[in-house]
């Protein structure tokens, strides 16, 4: 064995040297180091180091990643079916891993919620009460053409039935009798009976269209139900060809209807009343005062006592008797013939109120809306928005771009005229086609009108008493005789031409319902890491590691890539020179591949060494 002299020992300056012994083995001598270049050019590291070769770059990744199981990969590289029951294991956890965070995100994206109830005692107003008398008039301007209508419906039901009506106690008052213009009555229009063979008899009419080709027929099994609709499609007719149809309407007495009232222990105020008049359900009052409900309990609500004579001056229109009640909120739209309820003339009925609260979460979790600035129907009613106010307003304008007209029982938008069988011949077919539209959901309306994000619903219970008994009705109806009218006592059966009507909070609790999410964004986070630390056991450090893998991946396959490409170029160019092919500067590299990798690949690309990436020592 061969030793170093102490000089050259000295101008070594300590590198380390390896020597072998007769056994084989080496030993290190720490006095001999490297001279200062070669040390300088083993420490000077590229911008960007790449790996050699794949399996080095995997060999690195499995032996320093944070993920569990990885290690394994390496570990087990003397055994093949170790390594292939390990990179199975691996693989199939990644599978799982991404099929199961597919589903994460696939529910996320449904945007799901959940309600939340919640219950609140704070003060709430009492809610606005409509009432309506259930007798619709006939206004003086078009009291003779109605007069007209009622003679051409007695002869249709005395066809049909073989009934023969009473003379009318309505009597035309000498101004009425006197000569009209000539009204224009659609006798086209019958009731009739409409029935298929082997089906069941009804009772209906018929409309067509403006050419008679396409014809639809409303038809119903009840009489009752078929008469009373076509009076209304003629009675519609009447009133709007009568521009003060709706003006005489509005002229009604509250006090003939409304025979007291009392509010928290207190007298009603007239202020307190909004009125109005429904072409069906008649003169129509709303109390509409704005104050909080301290209390609950019926003397702490609002007591009515109602005249509900049955004064049927439309018998064929107005086929009930009593009262007509809704409860809805504040600066709210009444919908009589969708949200109300009849109260029975002769009983006393007590309703109990319980307010729910929904609050509701916006775009993208669900369709709703703040208000009608954020819709795109203009509304027709100087009021809040309401779902039921934007149907009938998209309803009422797809009529005036369909039909040429608006339906006379809704607001007119700017520049229209109501429908009339005189102006507009089809209008009832256009009409009903375009309901049965919106009723099965073929009209956009469903879709242009979304639910308040923000909305109070009142649940009600009801209980009903006679009213009064029979042996206070003496004195009852006498003392409501003295407001002026006649006495109520002293006419038989008049004790059916009262009733009594008592709204209350049952309770001032409220329960509100909110909409959370059920996925936000750190609850998916969340359940990602879930998943993560369950298949994989790591971190989201873990991530970026996988993510600097196939980096580093993508980078050696351009790299490769390049060097065959140019490769290919050199021998394509030593054949047609009959050269053998050299690349400039190559007769100068070593013979190590790093090597070659390096000055081969891209400028600043330097290859990692093996040796530090070697994961041999952790197994």
């Amino acid at each position: 064995m061969e030793t170093p002299a102490e000089g050259d020992s000295g101008s070594q300056g300590g590198a380390t040297a390896c020597t072998a012994t007769a056994g084989g083995s080496l030993t290190v001598h720490e006095d001999q180091r490297p001279p200062p270049a070669l040390q300088e050019d083993r420490q000077r590291e590229g911008l960007v180091e790449l790996h050699t070769s794949f399996r080095e770059l995997l060999t690195f990744f499995c032996t320093n990643a944070t993920i569990h199981g990885a290690i394994r990969l390496v570990c087990s590289s003397q055994s093949r079916v170790r390594t292939a029951s390990w990179g199975l294991l691996v693989a199939g956890a990644l599978g799982v891993l991404y099929w199961q965070f597919g589903l994460l995100f696939a529910e996320y994206w449904r945007y799901p919620v959940v309600a939340t109830v919640s219950v609140h005692s704070e003060p709430k107003l009492f809610p606005a009460v409509t009432l309506c008398d259930m007798n619709p008039h006939r206004p003086r301007s078009a009291r003779h053409h109605l007069q007209v209508l009622d003679e051409f419906a007695q002869e249709n039901i005395q066809s049909l039935y073989k009934f023969n009506f009473s003379k009318n106690r309505d009597v035309l008052s000498a101004a009425d009798q006197l000569p009209q213009p000539a009204f224009y009555l659609d006798r086209g229009v019958r009731l009739q009976r409409l029935s298929r063979p082997g089906g069941q008899n009804k009772v209906g009419f018929r409309l067509c269209n403006s050419t008679g080709g396409d014809c639809l027929c409303r038809a119903s099994t009840s009489a009752v139900t078929a008469a009373r609709e076509w009076y209304c499609f003629h009675y519609v007719n009447v009133l709007a060809l009568m521009p003060t149809a709706h003006e005489d309407s509005h002229r009604s007495d509250r006090g003939h209807f409304v025979l007291s009232c009392q509010f928290d222990g207190q007298d009603c105020q007239a202020r307190h009343f909004r009125t109005f008049h429904h072409p069906t359900y008649g003169s129509c009052y709303t109390f509409d005062g704005v104050s909080a409900a301290q209390h609950q309990g019926v003397t702490r609500g609002i007591s009515l006592v109602l005249r509900a004579e049955q004064r049927h001056h439309l018998p064929l229109l107005s086929t009930e008797a009593g009262a007509r009640v809704m409860i809805h909120g504040h600066d709210h739209t009444p919908f009589l013939e969708h949200q109300g309820f009849s109260i029975r003339p002769g009983t006393e009925t007590t309703i109990g109120i319980r307010e729910d609260e929904v609050r509701r979460l916006g775009n993208p979790y669900s369709h709703c809306s703040e208000g009608a600035d954020g819709v795109d129907v203009p509304l027709l009613y100087n009021a809040s928005y309401t779902l039921q106010a934007c149907l009938v307003s998209c309803f009422q304008q797809l009529m005036v771009e369909t039909c040429s007209c608006g339906y006379f029982f809704y607001p007119l938008p700017s520049g229209a005229e109501y429908c009339s069988s005189a102006r507009h011949p089809a209008w009832g077919h256009c009409f009903y086609r375009l309901s049965r539209d919106l009723g099965t959901h073929r009209l956009p309306c469903s879709s242009r009108c979304p639910r308040p994000c923000r909305e109070s619903s009142y649940k009600l219970s009801a209980g009903t008493s006679r009213w009064p008994s029979s042996k206070s009705a003496d004195w009852i109806l006498a003392a409501l005789g003295k407001h002026g009218h006649r006495s109520l006592g002293q006419t038989p059966g008049l004790r059916s031409s009262v009733a009594k009507v008592n709204i209350f909070y049952q309770e001032l609790n409220y329960r509100r319902v909110d909409e959370t999410p059920v996925y936000s964004v750190p609850q998916l986070l969340s359940a990602m890491g879930s998943l993560w630390s369950l298949w994989f056991g790591s971190s989201v450090l873990s991530v970026l590691e996988l993510l600097e893998l196939l980096l580093d991946a993508l980078a050696l396959v351009v790299l490769r890539g390049c060097r065959w490409l140019h490769t290919a170029q050199g021998s394509q160019l030593g054949a047609a020179t009959g050269a053998t092919p050299t690349i400039p500067g190559t007769e100068q590299l070593p013979t190590d591949r790093r090597n070659i990798n390096h000055l081969g690949g891209p400028a600043g690309l330097v290859p990692r060494n093996p040796s530090r990436s070697s994961g041999q020592s952790l197994c």
